[in-house]
């Protein structure tokens, strides 16, 4: 069975490439366009990798983060903030919230494809 992954931005140019990329390497990707819709999404399954861009609408990536963790289902499921910020204290900020690792965009297929299949091989 395909592994499940959360994609969770609020550009659809950068879930649609996402999840094209993730998909024709097998994985079953859901789409999420805020943390709000993320959250709600997360919660009906289970998930075995949340992607998350940190600054959205409604929900950021952090609060987004925090939230998951603090659910049972994903207390240990690993989650990649996907951002453009790769400034030391957001990373940091991020890594106190419980994300496992961080994307900088622009970003091509092939880092993503390495780095899940690092976490989830």
């Amino acid at each position: 069975m395909a592994k499940k992954i959360l994609i969770v931005d609020d550009s659809v140019s950068i879930r649609k490439s996402v999840s094209f990329v993730l998909s024709n390497e097998g994985f079953e990707v859901i789409e999420a366009e805020d943390g709000l819709d993320g959250l709600k999404k997360a919660e009906g399954q289970q998930c075995s990798l949340v992607i998350t861009d940190i600054n959205m609408p409604n929900m950021n990536g952090i609060d987004l983060i925090k939230s998951l963790r603090q659910s049972v289902a994903y207390k240990f499921t690993p989650i990649i903030a996907l951002t453009t910020e790769s400034q030391d204290d957001k990373m940091q900020e991020g890594k106190a919230a419980g994300a496992t690792g961080w994307i900088v965009k622009p970003f091509t297929s092939e880092k993503l494809v390495a780095i899940v299949n690092k976490i989830l091989g």
